[in-house]
């Protein structure tokens, strides 16, 4: 035993819910020379630990978009009072990030490779009229939508298929598996408590997702739902394997990641 591990305290591994404003972000992850929440999470840390502390995510949001029900695992001193760090932290880190709550956890749980699934929420305002109070968090489509259509498209891509029409590809060589499952995908138009029409709101779940994967879902099936796709086109993209093949990508602003779950076996479990 060398020094250094003679003095080292003990830990706990700590597992805590974030939500935060993605606008404000380049991005979840570590992205140097930007401002990412990882980064204003670990500087907040740091200040209120004393010392380095290794966070690691449930999943990577890209820039612009938000999260209620974003996972963070890490590390601390043992013993830590985890009430008291979560006030603190929500007085450092607001408006723009907020801890929702935090427990210790077993020691080999991880906030990404113990997640059995994900859910993403994204909104759509499909209406002639923006809504000035909401327009940082849907995308404004300026005209109605068929959601009918839209849940019909949406069925073919529930399951196991290879979703390369809908991912961007890896800036890596080799071969890489674009194989995914979605687990579930609805399309609803919850009340609007002021009155009126709501807006559209694409619910997807799945147990992974590649880069890009919920954005081209929901262009494509907002291509469906204004007429310009069939839901009968859906297969076909599918088996195209053709990024180029799938309708636009939604802009980053309206898509939610709203919760990750931690049930069951991750389905890639038996894979090596």
């Amino acid at each position: 035993m060398t020094e250094t591990d003679a003095v080292r305290p003990e830990t706990s591994r700590v597992r805590i819910t974030v939500a935060y404003r993605g606008s404000a972000f380049h991005g979840a992850a570590d992205n140097p020379g930007v401002r990412t929440v990882i980064g204003d999470l670990r500087d907040a840390l740091n200040r209120v630990i004393g010392d380095e502390v290794e966070i690691t995510l449930a999943g990577r949001t890209d820039a612009g978009v938000h999260a209620t029900g974003q996972v963070i695992t890490l590390d601390l001193p043992a013993g830590t009072d985890l009430e008291n760090l979560v006030h603190r932290l929500n007085r450092m880190c607001a408006p723009d990030i907020a801890l929702r709550d935090a427990e210790e956890v077993p020691s080999d749980f991880d906030a990404r490779f113990s997640a059995t699934w994900r859910r993403y929420r994204y909104t759509i305002r499909d209406s002639v009229t923006v809504d000035p109070l909401t327009a940082d968090r849907s995308w404004h489509v300026p005209m109605d939508l068929d959601p009918a259509a839209m849940v019909d498209a949406a069925r073919a891509l529930i399951g196991e298929h290879d979703f390369s029409s809908f991912c961007r590809r890896p800036d890596s060589e080799g071969p890489v598996s674009l194989l995914r499952r979605i687990l579930d995908i609805s399309v609803t138009r919850p009340e609007n408590p002021d009155g009126g029409r709501g807006d559209l709101v694409v619910e997807v779940t799945g147990t992974a997702f590649c880069h890009q994967m919920v954005r081209s879902i929901v262009g494509t099936l907002v291509d469906v739902g204004r007429g310009r796709l069939s839901p009968s086109d859906l297969p076909r993209i599918l088996a195209a394997r053709d990024r180029s093949a799938a309708g636009q990508v939604a802009p980053p602003h309206g898509l939610v990641l709203a919760e990750v779950g931690y049930d069951g076996e991750r389905w890639d479990a038996g894979t090596s």
